[in-house]
């Protein structure tokens, strides 16, 4: 059951299932149907809202309309509930953007008691906390963990506190390159582990040793628990999270190459501002999932 207007389903079965067959299936109907419910929309709006390729994405004029569509299939869910609280409906997947760093430390605690008290399930859309904002901006999320403090339009923002970075490397390549210390040679020789082309945070940590522009050689490794065994093996110097260093530096396979230097990155959520039952409980259940690994915000 949809209390949105079938062309609304529509639209926003294509972006969430990446076609219009996936979506006929989802919504039980023809391919042919799903076309022309998005046709008349288009029609309606005088705007092309898909991008007819594999998979379909939004246009500009699409992101819009989805900012819009995501809050209100969020609302819908809590009507169905309401109105209808003995009827078995299936929860909507609730899209939430989130850096790995966070996935890989505190943020799965809190998705596990979201789904244990109210069966909730979760579409998660992972990129760089300086990038996920971008995806609740064209609607691909209703909310998002990110590193801006700054609420986005039409957006709610919650400090969650801060996730200091820690760099560390093998014993024996912090004696190999860095036994005069952290120096600007150093620092452009020493193999470095970066998580993409969109991490900057060891660039910024360069930045704050030395104004030298330094091209030391890469390793891109997307993995955030990974980045430990990498430096512990002897790949590189990195930036983790403190909690995911804590077991290696304690077993003494890594150690830090400056103990008086680190980054601490502060993160916040930032949800469509609506009065929703379900993101007052996602808010709720993140903010006390992150007091018990970040810093204080």
């Amino acid at each position: 059951m949809s209390l949105l207007h079938p062309q609304l389903a529509a639209f926003s079965a294509v972006l969430e299932e990446g076609g219009f067959d996936a979506a006929a299936r989802r919504l039980s109907l023809t391919q042919s149907a799903i076309s022309q419910r998005i046709k008349a929309l288009e029609d309606r709006l005088g705007q092309v809202l898909i991008v007819r390729q594999s998979p379909c994405r939004p246009t500009p004029a699409g992101e819009q309309l989805l900012r819009r569509v995501r809050p209100m299939q969020t609302l819908e869910d809590e009507v169905l509930a309401d109105f209808l609280p003995d009827a078995d409906l299936p929860h909507r997947n609730v899209s939430v953007a989130v850096n790995d760093d966070s996935l890989e430390t505190w943020f799965l605690p809190a998705l596990a008691a979201l789904h244990g008290a109210h069966g909730y399930t979760f579409d998660l859309r992972v990129d760089d906390q300086d990038h996920t904002l971008e995806l609740l901006r064209d609607g691909s999320a209703v909310g998002a963990v990110t590193a801006e403090a700054k609420a986005l339009q039409g957006c709610n923002v919650y400090p969650l506190g801060t996730m200091r970075y820690l760099a560390i490397a093998a014993p024996a390549f912090k004696a190999r390159y860095f036994s005069a210390g952290m120096t600007a040679a150093a620092l452009a020789n020493a193999p470095m582990i970066v998580f993409n082309r969109k991490d900057r945070l060891q660039a910024r940590y360069l930045r704050s040793i030395t104004r030298a522009t330094l091209s030391p050689p890469v390793h891109y490794l997307p993995t955030s628990t990974g980045f430990v065994d990498a430096a512990a093996l002897g790949l590189g110097w990195c930036l983790v999270p403190e909690s995911l260093a804590a077991p290696a530096l304690q077993r003494q396979v890594v150690v830090e190459l400056d103990t008086s230097r680190w980054i601490d990155v502060p993160l916040f959520w930032q949800h469509a501002a609506i009065r929703s039952t379900t993101l007052q409980r996602i808010t709720a259940a993140m903010r006390e999932a992150a007091r018990g690994v970040l810093r204080d915000p």
